[in-house]
């Protein structure tokens, strides 16, 4: 059963379109990242379905809900959360205020402490920072608590936007390790645009290839992963 689906969006900003007739769809409970140089699409994608682009065509569906038209603010209610590129964290809050950002949207009290312990299991490192400002954090703990502040929200999907982004090699085989035992411990499904491709095929079941706004290639991960044509051929790296 599709969790999410995207049918034929089209989005850009002003006068210039950015995705020409995207269709995509992440499986309850699946991993799925979608893939593609820089200006492909892929971030105007996770934008559109959080509600931060308005579509110009097409729709999309959460859960057997239209959702395209609906505000940001709804979207995460109804169970999406986002993990922007850059982290986004609010450098002048502590990490325990940021982690309680995420939770904005939420009211019972008891479930809001469960989840900030659970983020602490997950992150050890942010319970021993819990009192130190966002701003004061490695590139690698900022993005830790970019993905607690996502699971705060309590999501069935969470939105990555280059995880990996700056961060060390070891640093990122940790992040992906995270997310893939939330994916198989908490059934929590995940669309991840990444630019590390063998990293992104590695942990998702199922992969999309975009270019310039238009989703060329798509596939069950292992085919993706051992095909040279997709990596030479759309993702411009040797394979």
């Amino acid at each position: 059963m599709s969790l999410l689906k995207i049918d034929d969006l089209e989005a850009g900003y002003g006068p210039v379109t950015v995705l020409r007739g995207v269709s995509i769809e992440v499986p309850e409970g699946g991993i799925v990242t979608l893939l593609g140089a820089n200006g492909a699409g892929k971030s105007t994608t996770l934008k559109c379905i959080s509600g931060v682009v308005k579509p110009r065509r097409g729709t999309i569906e959460w859960n057997g809900q239209q959702i395209t038209s609906r505000s940001p603010n709804w979207i995460t209610r109804t169970g999406i959360a986002q993990v922007p590129e850059g982290r986004r964290i609010f450098k002048d809050l502590t990490v325990y205020e940021n982690l309680i950002m995420g939770a904005y949207s939420r009211s019972n009290r008891s479930e809001i402490g469960e989840d900030q312990e659970h983020v602490f299991e997950l992150f050890p490192r942010l319970k021993e920072r819990s009192k130190q400002l966002g701003g004061s954090l490695s590139g690698g703990e900022q993005q830790m608590l970019a993905i607690g502040r996502g699971l705060m929200a309590r999501p069935r999907l969470l939105l990555l936007d280059e995880p990996s982004l700056g961060l060390a090699p070891i640093l990122v085989r940790d992040i992906f390790e995270t997310l893939l035992r939330l994916n198989q411990e908490r059934g929590l499904a995940l669309l991840i645009v990444e630019q590390n491709m063998a990293m992104a095929l590695k942990i998702s079941h199922y992969g999309y290839v975009m270019q310039l706004g238009q989703v060329m290639v798509s596939g069950p991960s292992e085919e993706l992963r051992s095909d040279k044509k997709v990596f030479e051929g759309y993702l411009g790296v040797t394979h």
